[in-house]
């Protein structure tokens, strides 16, 4: 096979380059899988046995493609290509020599429902299950996080529980007990796989030394989003022939939250300075003028490798940016460009809407369902079915109907200690009705709590005996600020491992209820919404749907269309995540230039002049930084007249 007439020039010299380290720059669009496969047919052709080549990917889905690809090429002489995931990979190691590991070969592995069953059996084995903790998953993301960032969890927690008074010590006493019943049990979890096969080949040279001679060649894929672990693992089994070829691009590292590590990709020139570097630049996926604004957005960023996309197809229009009045007439123009879209014959599901939060999407899906244009949520559930906005939302429907024992119950399972039989048994104990407003009802909820469940019980009581005196029926809004502030936020912090986000949805809908006059106004159209939602999803199930997605859920895919929501100071870039320090913002504009080249033909940007708080005050919001950085001429401005 000649390469060089299935490859352009650049995909060919990476494929072809010669053994030792190199890294491959591909940028977005660039045939990044293309090279690696031919890279694997290349090896081969070269007389290389397929059983001493690597293959690692993030999914295994990604590895069976891309085998399924180099066999159509060259046949059952892939066959025994070692290829999956760095999870994978380390439990064939590991199963081999579990002893040396301090296992035996027989050990388990647990899965995620697994992992969380045993720290919710060392909870209570501590006792601690019956005061304010926090909850498995929680216990879990962070056990997980330390792990894969190597960061000592005492020092995760600081950062973490910085504003609340937290269980540093006892749950470093989970953590323990936890890795003690693992290893007591024979059985590892997820993140031990990795762990445990980096202290093996650390420890055991011999073992290191055998996976060094089988392996003569390593590929990685997608090597900015190795964590610190990953990375070592690779370098351990590239030790020797140092036959190493990773692929990826710093531009699209976004995933530093769950302990990618983008240093890994900027600095293996220093580890391997001979190491020869391959830039893939040629772009087979969007139109001129997008690839114009890609590169404009990026080139604002300090440290990378720096990469110009080059576009290979025909120009179109560019870019629109679309400054409208609020985030009702954002989803307004949002409606109009898809019904435009769709005339000049793209399908509905040839549409991507993306943002940066879930939030910023509610207003939108709130038209579209009015509208009953159907659309799917790549990334996670509609706004008003998340389990958070159902929570806080419980409250106020019981103080609107005393009668509603679902929201009474999902309530009051929010306290320590109280599940849904211990609700549902002190439903029946107040005959099925529950007013807030009376101090007799408080009373008899707060002598049926447990001790720990009673002290969270006293700032809602206080929520619930203000809703009469200060009005609070006339202010949904007010309701939930108060219930927050005095016991969810801290719930939230307990309960989920992206408790910030979630609490930024809640304080968007709390914005929400300013339009309503008065609480059962609010509920009302909460219901009308979600009900609408159950009777169109037929049509979603069709296929030709609207997409829906965070920008983080929408990596590696494209559309022909892409319209990004509120880029605005203050929105995007996340302040949050300017608050992280260091690289934060350098991360945002990445996440900028990931949302850009998803698009195809067409791409609009919405950035709102203004935003509307509780109090009907009027803020006026400036176009994002990574929108006004860019050079005149790149976009067109339009200020559309919506009808």
């Amino acid at each position: 096979m000649d390469l060089r007439k299935a490859l352009n020039a650049e995909q060919a010299a990476a494929v072809t380059a010669p053994d030792g380290p190199v890294l491959v720059l591909a940028a977005a669009g660039t045939g990044k899988t293309r090279t690696l496969v031919y890279r694997v047919v290349h090896l081969v052709q070269r007389g290389v046995d397929a059983s001493r080549i690597l293959l690692l990917t993030f999914t295994n889905k990604a590895a069976r493609e891309m085998l399924e690809r180099a066999r159509a090429l060259v046949g059952d002489r892939v066959g025994g290509l070692w290829g999956g995931t760095f999870h994978h990979m380390a439990n064939r190691i590991l199963r081999r020599h579990a002893e040396a590991a301090g296992y035996t070969s027989e050990f388990a592995i647990l899965d995620r429902d697994d992992s969380l069953r045993l720290i919710a059996a060392c909870v209570r084995e501590l006792r601690l299950n019956d005061k304010e903790f926090p909850r498995r998953e929680v216990l879990m993301s962070l056990f997980s996080t330390a792990a894969n960032t190597e960061t000592p969890l005492a020092e995760l927690l600081e950062r973490r529980f910085r504003d609340d008074a937290a269980p540093d010590e006892d749950i470093l006493r989970v953590q323990a007990l936890y890795t003690r019943r693992k290893r007591k049990q024979n059985a590892m979890d997820f993140d031990d796989l990795l762990v445990n096969c980096l202290r093996l080949l650390r420890k055991e040279r011999a073992v290191a030394d055998r996976y060094r001679e089988r392996f003569q060649h390593v590929l990685v894929d997608e090597y900015q989003d190795t964590n610190r672990i990953q990375a070592d693992i690779v370098d351990c089994l590239a030790g020797g022939h140092r036959n190493l070829l990773v692929v990826g691009d710093d531009f699209q590292s976004i995933y530093a939250w769950r302990g990618a590590n983008y240093r890994n990709i900027l600095g293996f020139t220093t580890r391997y300075p001979d190491a020869a570097v391959y830039k893939l630049e040629t772009n087979y996926r969007s139109v001129p003028e997008i690839l114009h604004v890609a590169n404009a957005c990026i080139a604002g960023n300090p440290e990378q490798a720096q990469k110009v996309l080059r576009p290979t197809r025909d120009g179109l229009e560019r870019p629109l940016v679309a400054r409208v009045r609020d985030g009702r007439a954002q989803a307004r123009y949002v409606i109009e460009q898809v019904h435009r879209l769709c005339r000049d014959g793209y399908r509905r599901a040839d549409i991507a809407v993306l943002y940066r939060a879930h939030f910023h999407a509610m207003e939108l899906q709130m038209m579209l369902t009015q509208e009953r244009l159907p659309f799917v949520i790549t990334s996670g559930a509609r706004f008003f079915e998340q389990a958070h906005v159902k929570d806080v939302c419980s409250l106020v429907r019981i103080m609107e109907n005393p009668r509603d024992g679902m929201a009474f119950t999902r309530l009051l399972c929010l306290f320590p200690g109280v599940g849904e039989r211990t609700a549902e048994k002190l439903w029946r104990a107040l005959d099925g009705v529950f007013d807030g407003r009376s101090a007799d009802a408080r009373e008899q909820v707060r002598r049926a709590l447990r001790p720990a469940a009673r002290a969270a019980w006293a700032p809602v009581a206080a929520v619930m005996a203000a809703y009469e005196q200060d009005g609070l029926a006339e202010d949904a809004g007010e309701t939930i600020h108060r219930f927050v502030d005095g016991f969810y936020a801290r719930r939230a912090r307990d309960t989920f491992d992206n408790a910030d986000a979630r609490l930024d949805d809640i304080r968007e809908l709390i914005l929400f209820t300013s339009r309503f006059e008065r609480a059962d106004a609010f509920l009302s159209e909460v219901a009308l919404l979600t009900n609408l939602d159950a009777e169109d999803e037929q049509a979603r199930d069709d296929g030709d749907a609207l997409r829906l997605s965070t920008i983080h859920q929408a990596k590696g895919l494209e559309w022909p269309a892409v319209i990004l929501l509120w880029a605005t100071e203050g929105m995007f870039p996340s302040p949050r995540a300017l608050q992280d320090g260091e690289g934060g913002e350098a991360e945002e504009r990445r996440l900028f230039y990931v949302t850009v080249t998803r698009a195809k033909d067409a791409l609009f940007v919405c950035a709102p002049e203004t935003r509307r708080g509780r109090d009907g005050q009027v803020t006026y919001c400036r176009p994002s930084r990574f929108v006004n950085e860019l050079p005149a001429g790149l976009t067109r401005e339009v200020r559309p007249v919506l009808v």
